[in-house]
C-alpha cells in the first residue's frame, strides 16, 4: 500500500472511531487524560504500520491496540512504584538526578519486556542469577536441572535482554 492510502485510511479510522476509543478508554482507566494519552498512542502505532486499509473491524482492532498499551502503562507503573519504594528502603539518602531516574526506570521496563517473552524456566533461571546471586551450579542444584540447561537459558535470557537494550 502506498503510504498516502495508509494516511487516509488510518485518518478516516481517526474521524469515525477515536471519540468511541477515547470514553471507552475513559471508562477503563477512569482518567481522562490517562484516556486521551493512550488513544493518541494507539492512532500513533497503527500511523506507524502499514496496513490501516485493511482494517476490517477497527473498534476490535483499536480495543487490542489500546489494551495492550494499558497493560504496558501498568507494567511501567509498577516498575517505576518498586524503583521508588527500594529506594525508600535504602537506608543511606541517595541523591540520583531526574534524568537517570528516568534511565534506570527504561532499563528495568526494557529488561522487564525481555523477561515476560521468556518460558518460565528462564525468567527463574535469570532471577536466581541476577537478583538472588546464586552460581549457576548452585541455580541448577536448586532447580534440579542440569548446568548446560542453566547455561543454555541463561544465554537465551542474556541474549533478549541484549536485544531489547540495543533498541533502546
Amino acid at each position: 500500500m502506498s503510504p498516502p492510502s495508509h494516511t487516509v485510511a488510518v485518518q478516516h479510522i481517526y474521524e469515525q472511531h477515536h471519540s468511541w476509543l477515547h470514553g471507552w478508554l475513559k471508562g477503563k482507566l477512569h482518567n481522562a487524560c490517562d484516556a486521551a494519552d493512550v488513544a493518541h498512542d494507539t492512532f500513533v502505532r497503527i500511523l506507524g504500520g502499514r496496513h490501516a486499509a485493511q482494517i476490517v473491524e477497527p473498534r476490535d482492532y483499536l480495543a487490542t491496540i489500546a489494551r495492550g498499551l494499558v497493560i504496558d502503562r501498568y507494567r511501567r507503573h509498577a516498575i517505576e512504584q518498586a524503583y521508588k519504594q527500594t529506594l525508600a528502603d535504602r537506608p543511606e539518602a541517595t541523591a540520583i538526578s531526574e534524568e537517570d531516574k528516568a534511565i534506570i526506570i527504561e532499563t528495568l521496563v526494557a529488561v522487564d519486556k525481555a523477561l515476560s517473552g521468556l518460558g518460565e524456566r528462564a525468567r527463574q533461571i535469570f532471577i536466581l542469577s541476577h537478583i538472588d546471586g546464586l552460581t549457576y551450579q548452585q541455580i541448577a542444584d536448586q532447580l534440579q536441572v542440569s548446568l548446560t540447561t542453566v547455561k543454555k537459558h541463561m544465554i537465551r535470557a542474556l541474549t533478549e535482554c541484549s536485544l531489547i537494550m540495543a533498541s533502546l
